[in-house]
């Protein structure tokens, strides 16, 4: 799992590694420095692929991207196949400009 120093919370990745789910989240600065300051009481620190982590900026930039697209961005479709063909389709015309 992908995600930003927002969801770098001991529940969150507690219940991750319950799944075998691989974490992919920096820590946040002060639980770094706690860690630090408590010495080693503090744990250790999390593992983090920097590759990773630096690809998941071209996820968001979908994204970005896909919230243009009013229909896809309000969620104005009533019917899960024309949302899904919304998508699709601005998935593909974003991979044609590239």
């Amino acid at each position: 799992m992908l995600a930003d120093r927002a969801y770098s919370t001991g529940v969150i990745r507690s219940q991750l590694r319950r799944r075998a789910i691989k974490a992919v989240i920096p820590d946040k600065r002060d639980q770094a420095a706690a860690r630090k300051r408590r010495g080693s009481r503090g744990g250790r620190p999390s593992g983090l692929d920097a590759e990773a982590y630096k690809r998941r900026n071209v996820v968001e930039r979908f994204f970005a991207l896909a919230k243009q697209w009013r229909g896809i961005a309000t969620r104005f479709d009533k019917l899960a196949i024309t949302y899904r063909a919304g998508v699709t389709l601005c998935a593909i015309l974003t991979w044609l400009r590239v």
